[in-house]
């Protein structure tokens, strides 16, 4: 088996560490793996935090204030409200003043914004070839591990 290595990917032989190797996959590959995403949601004119945003609210039972939201996203330093503004002008969000706090706005996904879903949705075979070359058992594996590093942290 041959694996290209991140040193030929990023043409660096050396490093101070196994640790600083590790930190520089990890970054190469969320880069990687974000730039193969981004091909896929291209069609649907959406980003990924976007997409993260209509997940979000597919799956919560009720309307989720941006605060709500932004606890639930994996990008905790997105902007939340500007993100969602883009979803509520390209008709996928929809927005209106919370009932019990008049301080809040209330989110919900519109019916384009599930149709947007449903038709990713369909794609999620091409989603998961981007990891093809991983066995089920070494991809839970690998999501251990980030896990476990993200534990100590």
């Amino acid at each position: 088996m041959h694996y290209m290595g991140i040193e030929k990917d990023i043409q660096q032989e050396n490093f101070r560490s196994i640790y600083q190797k590790l930190s520089i996959n990890l970054i190469f590959s969320n880069n990687w793996i974000t730039e193969k995403i981004k091909s896929v949601l291209q069609e649907e004119d959406i980003t990924h935090q976007q997409y993260n945003i209509l997940r979000i609210l597919r799956g919560s039972k009720k309307p989720l204030s941006t605060l709500q939201i932004r606890e639930r996203m994996l990008d905790k330093m997105s902007d939340t409200s500007r993100i969602v503004e883009r979803l509520v002008k390209k008709d996928l969000v929809e927005k209106k003043v919370c009932d019990t706090d008049k301080r809040l706005v209330d989110v919900r996904i519109s019916q384009n914004g599930l149709e947007v879903l449903k038709r990713l949705d369909e794609k999620n075979g091409e989603l998961d070839a981007i990891l093809e070359n991983l066995s089920p058992k070494e991809a839970a594996q690998l999501s251990d591990l980030l896990d476990k590093m993200r534990e100590r942290i």
